[in-house]
């Protein structure tokens, strides 16, 4: 008989699954905000709607920074307020840490709780969410899943847009 997954685990391996739509290849990265156990959004990084997306048509560099792209967080906070959904209370689970930006709408979101799993070094961005109250936790991937989540050095990372 397998081990039930807890909650986090759960959560985590759909934001997983949800970073496998990323249109973005420097960094495959998804995002699930869920209250009370309930799922109420999803992102993962790409385009804004309508336009071209990296997978497509390629990377739009400025200054090294690929910014074609929305991040995951960004995309799951959208989402909520495009379909009139509070988020607030919440707990986001990503695939990798938030950037400052990132952060910054966590906390304007009113989103109590980041779970995540790759590490992304913004040590502005666990200030901010520190000093707002906001719970940060690093979730530790069984080996078959971390891949999923490790930065490619050739390529870089989506994240380096922040």
């Amino acid at each position: 008989m397998s081990k039930r997954p807890s909650w986090d685990e759960y959560f985590m391996g759909i934001a997983l699954k949800v970073a496998e739509r990323s249109t973005c290849d420097r960094a495959h990265v998804g995002a699930i905000i869920v209250r009370d156990r309930r799922i109420l959004t999803t992102g993962y990084n790409g385009a804004p709607s309508g336009l071209p997306h990296c997978d497509d048509v390629g990377h739009l560099i400025v200054d090294g920074h690929c910014v074609r792209t929305l991040h995951a967080e960004q995309n799951a906070i959208i989402q909520a307020a495009y379909h009139g959904v509070s988020v607030r209370g919440g707990t986001i689970y990503v695939t990798h840490q938030p950037c400052l930006t990132c952060a910054k709408m966590i906390i304007n979101a009113g989103i109590k709780r980041v779970v995540y799993a790759g590490e992304y070094p913004d040590n502005l961005a666990r200030q901010f969410l520190a000093e707002a109250g906001v719970s940060l936790q690093r979730m530790i991937l069984p080996e078959e899943k971390q891949k999923a989540v490790a930065h490619h050095p050739t390529a870089g990372c989506e994240r380096d847009t922040c």
